[in-house]
């Protein structure tokens, strides 16, 4: 068995304002750099709710689908499946959890998992490691800045 890839971090915020960033906003902070297209002008869309799209509108209004939503559990958690540039049938798993540690300071815990069902999990689930160094950052701006 793969291991699941977990990433913990905190942020200057409370629960609810992390929570709403990482997914309401969540246009406004992620690198267009890590699309399915790389189009500087794409939309990011999260659809907030089960059963809802996580997916990229470029801007000639070609829609690519990222995954969707299998949890929601505002402010507290949200899930989806993830298979950006890549086939549906080849999603891994996010879960994400907020927990308020302070008025202003919360926990984010990612648990990304399903690396056995790709022939190459291990590979994968190595450079999805890096994905998430390159994104995260974007999302501890965005929710430090508006909190």
């Amino acid at each position: 068995m793969i291991e699941p890839l977990v990433i913990s971090f905190e942020v200057a915020s409370s629960a609810d304002h992390a929570f709403d960033i990482w997914t309401r906003s969540i246009d406004t902070w992620w690198p267009r750099d890590h699309t399915a297209t790389l189009d500087h002008g794409a939309t990011i869309v999260l659809e907030p709710q089960i059963g809802g799209r996580l997916f990229e509108r470029t801007s000639e209004g070609v829609e690519h689908d990222w995954g969707t939503v299998v949890a929601w559990e505002p402010p507290e958690r949200f899930g989806y499946t993830w298979h950006l540039r890549r086939d549906a049938s080849d999603a891994t798993d996010v879960d994400i959890t907020f927990t308020s540690l302070e008025p202003n300071r919360t926990r984010v815990d990612i648990v990304h998992t399903g690396w056995d069902r790709l022939g190459d999990g291990q590979d994968w689930r190595d450079r999805n490691r890096g994905g998430w160094d390159g994104v995260l950052p974007y999302l501890v701006a965005a929710v430090e800045r508006k909190s």
